[in-house]
């Protein structure tokens, strides 16, 4: 996920001190910065700081909205309900707007937003609850696609010719000079 920040070193504060997300990469320079911090062994929350974005408004967290959306709020998995607990006292400890734990009946949920307005929930398995390995639908007017079951359907698009090997292009873009010389074929 990549997001926008007008204030990097708040951000910084928030997600590496406040969350405990390690910041595994830092790019910059006059006009523009690109921080990454780790959520997991493979994924990432990135911010752009762009010095005219100004934080959003608050807006409840899946309530109806109008007009262009991009998505509604990132939800983040946490351990255990003590990890979400801890979540909750952190936020509590900062003066940040939290939540109190709520039971979804599947996962337990603490609701925040970052320094940036960006809507955040944190989740935990219900106990005895993994929707994961048991799915569930409850919704019968649900389109056609839902009736068909939690797994992929084989041959619903078209599958792709593959690139040879001669014709795969890959460019260079930022931040690879930080990492190694030019590549010839990575």
């Amino acid at each position: 996920m990549a997001f926008v920040t007008g204030d990097m070193e708040r951000t910084v504060r928030f997600w590496r001190d406040l969350l405990g997300m390690r910041l595994v990469y830092a790019s910059g320079r006059p006009g523009y910065r690109q921080y990454f911090f780790s959520v997991s062994d493979r994924d990432f929350v990135s911010f752009f700081e762009w010095p005219e974005a100004r934080r959003v408004a608050y807006r409840r967290h899946g309530s109806p909205a109008t007009g262009p959306m991009t998505f509604d709020h990132v939800s983040i998995g946490v351990a255990d309900r003590e990890a979400l607990y801890r979540v909750s006292d952190l936020l509590a400890a900062a003066d940040m707007p939290v939540s109190d734990v709520v039971d979804h009946g599947f996962v337990l949920s603490v609701y925040t937003y970052d320094p940036n307005g960006i809507p955040l929930e944190f989740t935990c398995n219900a106990p005895g609850i993994d929707i994961h390995r048991q799915p569930m639908f409850d919704d019968p007017d649900g389109p056609p696609s839902v009736h068909e079951g939690p797994d992929p359907i084989p041959d619903r698009w078209p599958e792709p010719e593959p690139l040879p090997d001669d014709e795969r292009v890959t460019i260079l873009g930022e931040g690879w000079e930080h990492f190694s010389s030019p590549p010839d074929d990575r």
